[in-house]
């Protein structure tokens, strides 16, 4: 937040006021000390907030909003861990179901559940689910 205010970059204190508002309202709501877990939950939330707006303003033709969140999505994913591959992303869904001994669509939870404990800020959760579940209705 410093460096921003420094820079003079509007924008990015903007996005970093946000995050800070958010981790601290949720201290506050469930009074609790947040871990770096809690602090991924808020970020991967805040990405998720991000895309669907992104969707919706661009289906209405306001680009200039979907730019503004645009970079407020860039800003929010500095702060996750390193991304993992797609192929990574693969070899992990593919341990997961070997470990769980998931055989169909409804062995879905536990291997997601397996998955969330792993992959959390690591991976689109979203797009690992959609993974799962075509590798188990096959």
């Amino acid at each position: 937040m410093k460096a921003a205010m420094r820079a003079r970059d509007s924008a990015r204190l903007s996005a970093v006021r946000l995050l800070l508002a958010a981790m601290k309202q949720k201290e506050v709501d469930e009074r609790v000390q947040l871990t770096d877990a809690h602090v991924l939950g808020i970020i991967e939330k805040m990405i998720k907030q991000r895309r669907e707006s992104i969707a919706q303003f661009e289906k209405a033709g306001r680009n200039d909003l979907a730019d503004a969140e645009k970079f407020e999505l860039g800003v929010l994913g500095a702060y996750l861990p390193q991304q993992l591959s797609d192929a990574e992303v693969a070899q992990a869904v593919a341990a997961a179901i070997a470990q769980t001994g998931a055989a169909g669509a409804k062995d879905m939870g536990k291997v997601m559940a397996a998955l969330k404990a792993k992959l959390a800020g690591r991976a689109d959760m979203g797009k690992v689910s959609a993974l799962v579940k075509s590798k188990l209705n096959v």
